[in-house]
């Protein structure tokens, strides 16, 4: 973090492809930057001189990937923020148009009162696992729409099934090298390597899983169980008014993580002792399936969380053993 940082300004920067519009919060200054490998030199001089307290940007799809990684690589405190966190918090301000510049001052305005967390910011290594996984999401998803459309098309020509089942075996194809991929990619680091291991220690975490927690939850063992329950949203959130009480909610920000913890919670709950008694005691007690299994999610994460923060490897509590 650069010199005098906690007590400097705080800096919004809004990421489009072409350009990056900077406001800083409270002098209210504003410019603008190319953002190309020479404007993002210009604007990570300038910041380093201003020693700004926080920076902010949005998730902008990836554009702001190369303004992050040249402010860490300076020690500027940057974090990347949800945007829809953001719109939020906009909308409760009265601020509801949309450009730019506004949309800067926000991220700076945001910045100053809801002072996020710095979090470690993904090396090439990192981003690159993310592209993966990414891109291996995107094949599941082709494969199943594919199939679904197979399993549609009994009166079509013999041309029709033959294009679908074509396309099928080459997307089969395809994820079978992306899967070999996340492998060459864990054993490159050794870290990764170390931290994979730990994970897949536990029953109920498969490489799927790991990889994911590596490449989207790098704030797994830094942050505390409610913390990190909440930003992956395993965290039952209220909804209350008044004197009314609104059933409780879970929303977070980590979708993919959500997604590859129901499957691992799910297994889980029929190979890991620790889970299965806790699952078992939930539905005993009444509980729907759906939050029985949600509360899973949330202490497989929890253990998780421990874990890498220890690096302890997986054991099963003395008092289970009896």
């Amino acid at each position: 973090m650069s010199e005098g940082a906690g007590q400097g300004p705080v800096i919004g920067i809004d990421v489009a492809k072409a350009e990056l519009e900077v406001a800083v919060q409270p002098s209210g200054d504003r410019w603008t930057a190319p953002n190309e490998p020479g404007g993002i030199r210009e604007l990570v001089a300038r910041l380093t001189t201003l020693g700004p307290m926080l920076i902010v940007l949005e998730a902008t799809g990836g554009y702001e990937l190369a303004v992050v990684g040249a402010l860490a690589t300076a020690g500027l405190p940057v974090v990347v923020v949800n945007p829809r966190q953001v719109r939020d918090f906009a909308k409760a301000t009265g601020q509801l148009a949309k450009t730019d510049r506004l949309d800067a001052a926000i991220l700076a305005l945001f910045g100053e009162r809801v002072h996020p967390p710095v979090r470690p910011v993904p090396d090439a290594l990192h981003r690159e696992l993310e592209a993966v996984l990414t891109r291996r999401r995107q094949l599941l998803e082709m494969l199943q729409a594919e199939r679904n459309r197979l399993g549609q098309v009994f009166t079509a020509g013999v041309s029709v099934r033959r294009s679908l089942t074509r396309h099928i075996t080459y997307l089969e194809k395809q994820l079978r090298e992306t899967d070999t991929d996340l492998g060459v990619l864990i054993r490159t680091s050794p870290v990764w390597r170390e931290r994979e291991d730990l994970l897949r220690s536990v029953p109920g975490v498969g490489r799927v899983v790991a990889t994911t927690l590596l490449a989207e939850l790098p704030e797994l063992g830094r942050l505390t169980r409610k913390e990190i329950a909440k930003l992956v949203g395993v965290a039952p959130l209220a909804r209350d008014s008044g004197k009314q009480r609104g059933r409780r909610f879970i929303r977070g920000t980590r979708p993919q993580v959500r997604a590859v913890l129901y499957m691992g919670a799910l297994v889980a709950t029929r190979r890991n002792v620790v889970i299965a008694t806790f699952y078992a005691r939930l539905l005993a007690a009444g509980k729907p399936k759906k939050l029985a299994l949600t509360a899973c999610m949330r202490k497989l994460l929890t253990i998780l969380n421990s874990m890498v923060r220890s690096q302890e490897r997986w054991r099963v509590p003395d008092a289970l053993h009896a």
